[in-house]
């Protein structure tokens, strides 16, 4: 899933770290204001643990909205590889051959219902809804919904002040999940402009990608605007669907053994953090 911010308590008191974290296909990545640090178990049952700083984009586009939600998408896709260079061992969830079929089959089954149907909204609604298969497939197969489930119960015991990761649930208020209603349904209301700015022609590529990007960006600031203004109408309305999605499909409930790891995860994350 897609990173999402929480807030945990530093070990002596101070003020609290802004935390974000994905989930791994054996492990947990966690980004804090400027480093990020990752657990994953070996294959010999053993778990290794790596830390660094992170790539800094926000300053470049200050405060502006849209912008600065991108620039946060772009900091979490950033250390990706960072991770994988520390960490070799570490399996992020793309890497599993169904996924990366999945992706191929959603892009070739695209193109044709695009042909086939033209581009009216329902077929843009089609296709947004087509897009999530691969993370779908991502989370019911291996330990990626485990390590989601991880990734929210050990630093939700953090914010609450618990000791024990296994007492928080294995849903957060501020879930990636969360992104995946207003993404999509900007995504299908930018097509479904721009196909008739360009009608009777195709949008060019370049037109189409700055439909997306802006979908993103606008999906991060309704997101922002939920966590503002919690405990709301609206935003228990808009964070409804992402919970459902955290409770049916995208978490699971991890084992002590998983658990252990998302506390080494969060170990590293605050020392690399007092270290900076």
């Amino acid at each position: 899933m897609p990173e999402h911010p929480h807030h945990h308590d530093d070990d002596h008191g101070g003020d609290k770290l802004r935390l974000g974290g994905m989930a791994l296909g054996n492990g947990l990545l966690v980004h804090g204001p400027t480093h990020w640090a990752a657990a994953v178990r070996r294959s010999d049952g053993t778990i290794a643990r790596a830390s660094g700083r992170k790539p800094q984009l926000r300053s470049r586009v200050g405060d502006v909205p849209g912008l600065r939600g991108l620039a946060r998408l772009g900091e979490a896709m950033a250390v990706i590889p960072l991770v994988k260079r520390a960490l070799p061992e570490s399996r992020l969830p793309f890497e599993d051959g169904r996924v990366a079929a999945a992706a191929v089959a959603v892009s070739a089954g695209g193109a044709v219902l695009r042909r086939g149907a033209g581009s009216g909204v329902v077929t843009e609604a089609a296709l947004a809804a087509l897009s999530v298969l691969p993370s779908v497939i991502a989370l019911r197969g291996g330990e990626v919904a485990a390590y989601h489930g991880v990734e929210h119960k050990a630093i939700g015991a953090y914010e609450q002040g618990r000791e024990d990761a296994r007492e928080a649930t294995k849903e957060h208020d501020r879930c990636g999940s969360h992104l995946l209603a207003p993404l999509l349904a900007a995504n299908v209301a930018g097509a479904a402009l721009l196909r008739r700015a360009a009608a009777p022609g195709t949008p060019s590529k370049t037109a189409q990608l700055a439909v997306q990007l802006g979908a993103a960006g606008a999906a991060v600031e309704v997101f922002a605007w939920s966590e503002r203004h919690r405990g709301t109408r609206v935003s228990r309305a808009l964070q409804r669907p992402g919970h459902e999605l955290q409770r049916a499909l995208g978490t699971r409930e991890p084992s002590e053994a998983q658990l252990d790891v998302g506390r080494a995860a969060l170990d590293e994350i605050l020392r690399a953090e007092r270290a900076a």
